[in-house]
Order: C-alpha cells, then structure tokens, then sequence
C-alpha cells in the first residue's frame, strides 16, 4: 500500500480525537470491571479466584492474540476492523447481561470484550502512526490517556446504573454506549493514495489470473483426453470407412497430435508450477528459522531476559489491584458512606497523570530511562507490601493513586524496549513482551483471587503480588548494572 507522507495535523486531529474516545468505550467497562467483579461475586456465588478470571481475560486476551490483531490491521485496515471490533465489544457487553453463570461470561465478557479491545487498541495505535510523524509521541501520549479516562468516569459510571437498573441494565447500557464506537471508527479515514493499488490487492489478482488460466487447462485436457478417446475408436473403424471419408479422419489425428503437444506442454508448466511451490515452501520455512534465531539472539541479551521476566511478574503482581481493590475495601469493613470516589476511579485518573509525567520525564537526555522504569516497579512493590496494613478508606484512597502513577510507566515501556535492543529489533521484540505482559494480566488476578480463597483475607495475596514485582525489579536492576553501557553503545551502532 502507498502511503502519503503523514501530515503531522489536519484530519490527524480528528483521528486523534476518535482514536481517544475509542480507547475511552471500549476500555472503560473492562479497565473498571472492579465494580462488576463484586456483583459476579453475589450473583453467582463462586469463589474469588474462579470469579477474577472474567476480568484478567478482558484485559489479557487482547495482549495475547496481538500478533493476531496486527495481522488483521494490516490485511483488512484500521477502519473495517474499527468497525467490526466495536459490534463485537457492544455485542459482548449486552450478551453478559444474560449471562447464566460464570462460564458464561468468560466467553461473553472476557474473550469476545477483550479481543474486540485488542483489535481497537491496534487499530487506533496503527491509523494514528500513519497520520502523525514528527509529532507521533505526543498523538499516541494523547490517545492512550483515553483508557484511563474512560477507567476513572466507568468505575463511577457503572456503579451509579447498578443502584438505578440492576447488574443486567447496567451491561445493557454500557454495551449500547459502546455502539458509538462505529461512529469513531468511520471517521478512520485511511492514509493511502488512491491512485496506486496495493501491492496485496495486484497479487490476488495476479493469482485468480493465474488460477483461471489453469483451470482453463484443465478444462482443456479433459476435452482433448476425450477426443483422443473419440479418436482412437475413430481409427478402428478407419478400414471400413469410404476413401473419400478418410481425408477427414487424417485431419482428426492431426488435431489430435497437436492436442497431445498441448497436453505436454501444460504438464511441463505443471512441474514448473510445482517445483516454485517448493520452492516458497522452502522459503517460508527458512522465514521461520530466521524469526526463532532472531528470539534466541534477543534472550541472550540479559537485559531483554530480565526485563521478559520483570514484565511478566509485574503484570502478576501489579495489575490485581485495578480489579480487587474494591473488594479489599469491602473485606476490610469500610462503609460505603466513607466513599467520596471510587478506588477504582482514583487508579484510573493517576494512571493517565503518571503516562503523561514519566512520558516528559522519559525525554530528559540526563534521565536513564530503564534505571526510571526499575524504580517505578520498585515503588510498585512496595505499595503492594502496604495494602494489607491500610485500614481506612483514606489510606486505601492514596495507596490507589500511588498504585495509579506507578503503572503510568507503560507509557516509557517502549522507550526501554528500544534502549534494551536497539530500533531495528523493536518490533520483534515489543510482540514477544506484550504475549508475556498479556499472559501476566490474565493470571495475576486470578491467582490473588485464589490466595484469598486459601487464606480468607488478602495480606498473604499481596505480600505475594509484592513480592513478584519486587523480585521483577531487582533481577532487571542487576542485570543492567553491568551491561547497560554496553547495551546502549550496541543498540546505537
């Protein structure tokens, strides 16, 4: 496909501006499903760890089947799939209105959601890098802001239609909001000049050429196979026709020589056209063993390891709290009269803050961008240690910003990324951590769900989320501390 040269303003805005109400519907309901985790909880009466799982697969599947969501993006548009992802994020919220028990859901609400969400994150990420160049940074810092907006206004948003309309009615509502989302997408105009056709688009056609020239001869062979049939019963009876019929018969096999040559010549096309085969099977199996070559050399950097490793466990630790801090305040007796907002809400607005923050910060040429994410996972840890010890809903209040800010630091993970390997590895190695980050979310909560289903209450579950992100945080530290020079020299050269 040939691009236009990105224009840095015009309709970029209006593709920023629907990029970011994007994110906002179709993140909101699942960013803050905390406040319909504890309504699963009383209307079906499974344990927290079984019930945690239709949360983490909202917001993990999305990250898992991201090589799957880029493909989509590239072979059908920003726009199609814009499209197409917000019937399913609307049709997956109104189906787990109905929902008749738990199992349910983990279809409804957490595969058909969270996929529909993977696909619009890459949509909107994709359509917008296209549109903007010079001012990239600042359109994608824009834009991601709309999750945590959307996290900060759905958790009150949700709250308030379940005290009006019941569970159900809520679902309902919020999946019809979701329908907006096809007006968002419409707007994706797609940067392209319409003058060239694709490169993919003259290839199909050259293959259904090609297809129907062959499928002609095949019609063809099977036409000559019967008159060399017809011929050779023709030429049994040669001796018993008239002199004057034979001339006509002699025209007949000379046709049908000539037909036998065609029949040669197209088995000889059918071995050339066998052998390219082969020829690109070998190819495409030589692709693959260049790709797995590739991810072993990027293990071998022991940075990339550790931070595989701290991105994995920091999503294991780190992101529970988005989904069962409103349940922490539960089990620690706090009444809902003391709630002047939502923990829920309180992570969602300090998450954007700490995107935007550590993004600038980030900038600063005298700031080590990995030295300020290891520090942020540190921080992270430690926050997870004081939750057990927060009995007020003050203290949970602040813990809840804190934790907020801190996961901000998804916004410099790409900056660390391209340190850590260097640009011309980025993607390759920014898909492999976003599978590990996407497995993360789906397990952490699930797993602290599972704690409390032990223990009956939550300290031992986050002194272990603690731990994790801790643990993820010191092994990147260490493994940095002597290769870092090393590693920017490398990724610079």
């Amino acid at each position: 496909m040939v691009f236009q040269k990105p224009p840095d303003g015009g309709w970029g805005w209006v593709i920023v501006v629907v990029s970011f109400f994007t994110q906002f519907l179709c993140y909101g309901s699942p960013l803050a499903v905390g406040v319909l985790y504890l309504e699963w909880l009383d209307a079906f009466g499974e344990g927290k760890g079984k019930t945690a799982w239709v949360g983490s697969l909202a917001n993990g599947i999305g990250l898992l089947a991201s090589p799957v969501c880029s493909i989509c993006v590239s072979s059908f548009g920003a726009r199609p799939i814009a499209i197409f992802s917000g019937f399913m994020v609307a049709g997956g919220l109104m189906m787990s209105s109905f929902a008749p028990n738990i199992y349910f859901l983990y279809l409804s609400y957490g595969i058909v959601v969270g996929l529909g969400c993977g696909l619009l994150y890459t949509a909107t990420v994709t359509i917008t890098c296209h549109y903007f160049d010079k001012r990239r940074g600042l359109a994608l810092g824009l834009i991601s802001t709309g999750s945590s907006v959307g996290l900060f206004i759905y958790a009150a948003l949700q709250r308030e239609l379940i005290d009006l309309y019941g569970l159900d009615g809520c679902l309902l509502i919020v999946g019809a909001l979701s329908l907006n989302i096809l007006a968002c997408g419409s707007l994706m105009r797609p940067l392209e000049s319409s003058d060239s056709p694709s490169p993919e688009k003259a290839c199909v056609d050259k293959v259904s050429d090609q297809y129907f020239v062959y499928h002609e001869k095949e019609k063809t062979v099977e036409e000559n196979i019967s008159i060399l049939e017809k011929g050779y019963i023709d030429e049994k009876c040669v001796n018993n026709v008239p002199d004057y019929k034979q001339d006509s018969i002699l025209n007949k096999n000379v046709l049908t020589s000539i037909n036998v040559n065609e029949k040669d010549t197209y088995k000889k096309k059918v071995v050339e056209q066998t052998n390219f085969c082969k020829q690109l099977a070998k190819r495409k199996w030589q692709l693959y063993l260049n790709y797995w070559e590739e991810t072993v050399v990027l293990f071998k950097n022991k940075v990339f390891s550790a931070l595989f490793v701290a991105i994995l466990l920091f999503d294991i630790g780190g992101f529970p709290p988005s989904l069962l801090m409103e349940d922490v305040a539960r089990s620690a007796n706090i009444s809902e009269d003391d709630y002047h907002v939502p923990l829920i809400s309180i992570i969602g607005i300090m998450t954007a803050v700490g995107k935007l923050t550590l993004g600038i910060l980030a900038d600063f040429k005298w700031i080590n961008t990995l030295y300020l994410y290891v520090s942020t996972l540190i921080m992270t840890g430690v926050a997870l240690f004081a939750i057990p010890f927060a009995k007020s809903y003050l203290t949970l209040a602040m813990l809840s910003g804190i934790l907020g800010f801190l996961t901000g630091n998804w916004s410099i993970f790409p900056y660390v990324t391209t340190k850590t390997v260097g640009i011309e590895k980025l993607t390759h190695a920014y898909g492999i951590l976003m599978f590990f980050a996407g497995l993360g979310n789906s397990l952490g909560p699930p797993i602290v769900g599972w704690f409390y289903d032990w223990t009956q209450e939550y300290g031992t579950a986050f002194y272990f989320s603690g731990f994790c992100v801790l643990l993820g945080g010191f092994l990147l530290l260490l493994a940095a501390l002597p290769c870092w020079n090393a590693c920017t020299n490398q990724s610079s050269k």
